[in-house]
């Protein structure tokens, strides 16, 4: 990866956030991370290595869509801290099995294999619906209680 290749990136993704409205999800899956180097060392040398040697240099080539490169990295750390699979919750707050490429205005989660670990947030839509921002807070935050109540 080349100073080039992260400049050329970065632009693409500056470019399809202004144009989309998008969330920029990079200080969340830095967090996440930065959680992985902690909890397994090995993932994290894996998902920094994806970085390199595949996120940037094909948002910078324009081989893939931004928005669903960074998307696709954000599973990849998930994946890489817990097994399992994921899922999309739509505004009106029903899941389904997340398809590629997805719906911008969906909730992307992560759901562990082992019932004792919380789903991991992948995406959140622009403008999350009040169903997806419950789903959020009961699962992902564990919160027991609705928000302003």
């Amino acid at each position: 990866m080349s100073s080039d290749q992260s400049q050329a990136a970065e632009a693409r993704f500056a470019a399809a956030l202004a144009a989309t409205g998008a969330r920029d999800p990079r200080d969340y899956y830095r967090e996440k991370l930065r959680e992985l180097k902690h909890n397994n060392p090995e993932g994290y040398a894996e998902g920094v290595a994806y970085y390199q040697q595949t996120l940037i240099p094909s948002i910078a080539g324009g081989e893939a869509d931004p928005l669903e490169a960074w998307r696709d990295y954000g599973l990849l750390i998930a994946r890489l801290t817990a097994p399992g699979r994921p899922l999309t919750i739509d505004a009106g707050g029903r899941s389904r099995p997340f398809q590629p490429p997805g719906d911008p205005g969906d909730m992307v989660l992560h759901m562990p294999e082992t019932s004792r670990a919380r789903p991991i947030l992948v995406t959140l839509p622009a403008k999350p619906s009040e169903a997806q921002l419950a789903t959020f807070d009961w699962l992902v935050a564990g919160r027991r209680a609705l928000r302003g109540a």
